[in-house]
């Protein structure tokens, strides 16, 4: 259920295909109907801009009007697995999936009918530090939205045959995702490299809490954690900021803010070790293989460097064209000499720490070169990448940051995540002025202090027996230079 990300093309290229497309901002039609061409500094600057309200009870409003017809409204919490314990990890998922079942004002079948006759679309996810409900609906809709995801939040009923009903769907997903190898992977990273400490969780929980949380686990979670503080309310699309803060006033004025005998919940420290991981299956036929090392949290500013340092590296697929003329070093060596299925570099960033690592999957046989190659990529981002090679990857990171103008959702989903992990919504302009910032001489610096004789973790799951000993991987990450 989490929003994936899309990538569009680079600079003018991209501020066109925005410029012709059905959700351009108005501030550029104007310039579509004179049948001019937008720079992209004039579409960095015609962003529609975020207005943001807090309330008495703490709880923040944010909002950006585009002038579509249509709107995305959603409440981003401050809560995730992070903030569970050993007896009662999962409870959030259990949470989220339970929250359009039905509430006190609206039993199951009448809420879905009530959704459905708006033509609306509603979703939620879970993460480690967050948890989300939005909609999608027509712009006219946007109180009834507005009032059904306040009744969501605050009034879900949790029956007892919606939550059996539920036990079972969250077993049968469970088993599903182990199936999927990159997500037991990440799972299994996170495991080895937060050992002892909270993000070492999953966002699932076990099999074992799953069939024994009961309706008392999931009204206490939300009791404890849904204060209004910790949430945002945000709005994108053909909205109003003065009427979506009068609705939140309305709705959201009562959510409450005060915690029972002043505890209140913090995400506790998670130590970065060292470590490794290894479930070796000569049955599987591809070797699933992450590394990564400590990075910064949310609001560290070395995060853009080491954005610019993920989109040097790259990313490549089999399927992907180009063959050998790829611009990423890695997909160039990858492909001459036949390495891996697939590669991605990857920064996973939390409030207070992060890993930036690497992903690939490959056959028996290629495990140790794929590996080799890779944390030579990462030694070279600490010694000597090219301007010409940052100058490409700031464009890609550009281009990234453009496709938050895709639609209301990404919007609206980038004013709540931003509001959460940096206290406020970062323009596109700023952003495109940090990376302009960025030059070789920054990655070699930061890649240093985050890379260079590092202990990384590494979590590897299939047919692994080529892949090195962990005193070699350690090895690795250090050059003797002379």
């Amino acid at each position: 259920m989490a929003a994936s990300s899309v990538c569009r093309a680079a600079g003018c290229v991209a501020s066109r295909a925005l410029l012709r497309g059905p959700h351009a901002p108005p501030a550029l039609w104007s310039l579509t109907r004179r049948g001019s061409t937008a720079s992209y500094a004039q579409v960095l600057h015609n962003i529609p801009e975020t207005h943001v309200t807090t309330l008495d009870n703490g709880l923040h409003v944010a909002s950006e009007q585009s002038g579509q017809p249509t709107c995305t409204v959603g409440v981003w919490i401050r809560v995730g697995s992070r903030y569970e314990t050993e007896k009662n990890n999962g409870v959030g998922n259990f949470v989220e999936h339970l929250a359009f079942k039905g509430t006190k004002k609206r039993p199951g079948p009448e809420f879905e009918k009530e959704v459905e006759s708006m033509g609306a679309h509603l979703n939620s996810y879970t993460s480690r530090e967050q948890t989300a409900f939005f909609m999608k609906a027509l712009a006219k809709d946007l109180p009834k939205a507005i009032e059904i995801l306040a009744d969501v939040v605050q009034n879900s009923s949790y029956e007892d045959s919606q939550i059996e009903k539920e036990r079972n769907v969250i077993l049968q997903e469970m088993q599903e995702l182990d199936g999927s190898l990159s997500h037991v992977v990440f799972d299994y990273l996170h495991a080895t490299a937060y050992q002892g400490t909270a993000l070492s969780r999953t966002v699932e929980g076990t099999t074992a809490n799953a069939k024994h949380l009961s309706r008392a686990n999931l009204t206490e979670y939300v009791e404890t954690h849904y204060k209004a503080p910790r949430m945002v309310l945000a709005a994108a699309g053909g909205v109003s900021h003065k009427e979506v803060v009068d609705l939140a006033k309305q709705h959201f004025g009562n959510v409450p803010y005060e915690y029972k005998e002043d505890t209140i919940p913090i995400p506790p420290y998670c130590r970065f070790t060292g470590s490794e991981i290894r479930v070796r299956d000569d049955d599987l036929p591809l070797a699933h293989v992450a590394i990564a090392v400590e990075g910064p949290g949310w609001a560290n500013p070395d995060n853009i460097p080491l954005l610019v340092a993920n989109a040097v590296i790259g990313r490549y697929d089999v399927t992907f064209g180009g063959g050998k003329n790829q611009s990423s070093r890695l997909a160039r060596i990858a492909v001459e000499n036949k390495l891996c299925q697939s590669f991605q570099s990857f920064n996973t960033c939390y409030s207070d720490t992060g890993l930036f690592g690497f992903y690939f999957v490959t056959d028996a046989m290629n495990v140790e070169d794929t590996l080799h190659f890779a944390q030579g990529e990462w030694m070279r981002l600490c010694t000597s990448v090219t301007d010409s090679e940052v100058k490409r990857a700031k464009n890609i990171v550009r281009n990234t940051l453009m496709a938050q103008l895709d639609g209301t959702t990404p919007a609206c989903e980038n004013i709540g995540s931003h509001l959460l992990n940096y206290g406020r919504r970062i323009s596109l302009a700023e952003w495109d002025s940090r990376i302009s910032a960025v030059d070789a001489a920054t990655i070699r610096e930061v890649c240093s202090k985050y890379l260079y004789d590092r202990c990384p973790a590494v979590a590897a799951v299939g047919p692994i027996e080529q892949l090195p000993d962990y005193n070699r991987i350690r090895s690795a990450m250090y050059w003797l230079r002379f």
